[in-house]
């Protein structure tokens, strides 16, 4: 495969720059692979498709604000400043991107907040735009993690292109979010309500667990043609025993299991074993899904209508087929599905 095949003209008024208003009643189409046949649907109406002791797999990580906008020493030059991850809890290291990174060296102080209420030392150049800065703070962790994340802002991907707004910071999280460390949402997720949630549980659905703290990787472009060559940033995940067994139980069952999101594809599909079963595992990921691809866990999926050339609509034409995959695309952009982080889904079948 190759990344001229990803271009498709996409309207820049159907990049969705607001959710709607209700998680559960954006639009949904549904593939059936093996017919080709597509439905358009309310996402409330995926419980349709799906019986007593099927799975559904969640990524249950939880995005934390990450972004924040200080000072530089002396000058006083605007910075912005992405948080990534932490390093080091004791020494509050962090590692981050800043912008514009050609102004910002090592020893140089940077300043955050009303009367400077967080000063941050960069101690580490490690690439172009990449810092690890060090917090100087006496109080204690919780108070140094508090004042952080009420400086920090919603991370909204740029292809967003309005300021962010105070709603964002709930909107912009799964109902289910629950393990901080991400800095993008599982937007998959997002689709589903409490209620909704509630009504597959009476209906005997199962729910599994696992995590992936997503990254900026997510939205990193692609810059090479041959597509085994793109190496894409490893990323943490966890799958706990629960998850497994539910996960593997629903398979030998021969009931479905359904990845929630390009994230838990990624997540259960880094961790197989030979007979095609998930294990259990604590660590790092960089795989990198595209076609031909044969899949061990999942037989279905959900996911939004992503851009031209990400490596999420690869992933997702490894799953749907390729050529499908690309007809429904034109399919939602006639009937103005909106596309990106806050757009609509479509289940795969």
């Amino acid at each position: 495969m190759k990344l001229s095949q990803y271009k498709f003209n996409l309207p820049a008024d159907l990049i969705a720059k607001y959710p709607p208003l209700n998680r559960d009643e954006s639009k949904l189409m549904v593939l059936h692979r093996d017919s080709g046949k597509i439905e358009h649907k309310t996402f409330k109406d995926i419980i349709n498709y799906y019986d007593d002791k099927d799975v559904l797999v969640f990524n249950d990580t939880k995005v934390f604000p990450a972004r924040l906008y200080g000072n530089k020493e002396k000058t006083g030059a605007e910075i912005e400043v992405f948080l990534l991850r932490e390093l080091n809890q004791e020494q509050r290291l962090w590692d981050v991107l800043v912008d514009p990174a050609r102004k910002i060296r090592i020893g140089n102080k940077l300043y955050f907040g009303e009367d400077d209420m967080l000063v941050a030392e960069v101690i580490d150049n490690t690439t172009s735009r990449g810092r690890t800065l060090r917090f100087l703070y006496d109080g204690d962790y919780e108070d140094f993690k508090k004042t952080l994340f009420e400086l920090g802002e919603t991370p909204l991907p740029s292809f967003i292109d309005r300021p962010v707004e105070p709603e964002d910071r709930e909107r912009y999280q799964t109902v289910f979010a629950k393990n901080e460390g991400a800095v993008a949402a599982p937007t998959a997720g997002m689709h589903f309500s409490r209620e909704l949630l509630k009504r597959l549980e009476i209906k005997g659905v199962e729910f599994a667990f696992v995590t992936l703290h997503v990254g900026l990787g997510n939205f990193r472009s692609v810059d090479v043609e041959d597509l085994t060559k793109h190496k894409m940033d490893s990323e943490r995940i966890l799958i706990n025993k629960e998850a497994v067994d539910l996960v593997n139980s629903a398979k030998g069952r021969k009931n479905n299991v359904c990845a929630v999101g390009t994230t838990v594809m990624r997540t259960l599909e880094s961790s197989v074993s030979t007979t095609g079963h998930l294990k259990e595992f604590d660590g790092w990921t960089n795989k990198f899904i595209f076609p031909p691809y044969e899949f061990s866990v999942p037989n279905r999926m959900v996911s939004n209508f992503h851009l031209p050339y990400s490596t999420l609509l690869m992933m997702v034409s490894a799953f749907a087929g390729f050529d499908q995959l690309m007809a429904a695309y034109k399919i939602a952009i006639k009937e103005g599905y909106r596309f990106g982080t806050y757009g609509d889904a479509m289940l795969i079948l």
